[in-house]
């Protein structure tokens, strides 16, 4: 008689590393990986780890990430640009002119006017 071997089928590990939103605002700029990897200073590689969540950051290559896609560390970190019904597409496409007003609505309606 022959040994049964029992296969564990472990669940897959959570990654470690933060979720982030490299790849979406790579898109939303309209950049390729080697695009962004060359305004970056990184490898290909290290874009493609980094989005599929693979690999971490460090808080240079963020910033670097963040300064070739024209955003924030914190926005790549929270801020999904591709999202349509969020606030981000409303603030993103506002005149400038205009942002002041935005805000200014907004405090009134979460109650931090100056005029509360």
């Amino acid at each position: 008689m022959g040994k049964k071997t029992i296969q564990s089928r472990a669940a897959p590990r959570p990654s470690p590393w933060r979720r982030n939103y490299v790849k979406q605002w790579r898109k939303y700029r309209g950049l390729t990986q080697e695009q962004l990897a060359e305004r970056a200073g990184m490898t290909v590689g290290n874009i493609s780890q980094l989005e599929q969540g693979k690999q971490g950051y460090s808080d240079k290559g963020l910033h670097a990430i963040a300064e070739a896609l024209q955003c924030t560390p914190g926005q790549l970190l929270m801020v999904d640009p591709t999202e349509d019904s969020a606030i981000w597409a409303i603030w993103e496409t506002a005149e400038p002119s205009d942002r002041q007003k935005i805000l200014e609505i907004a405090k009134t309606i979460t109650g931090k006017s100056s005029l509360n």
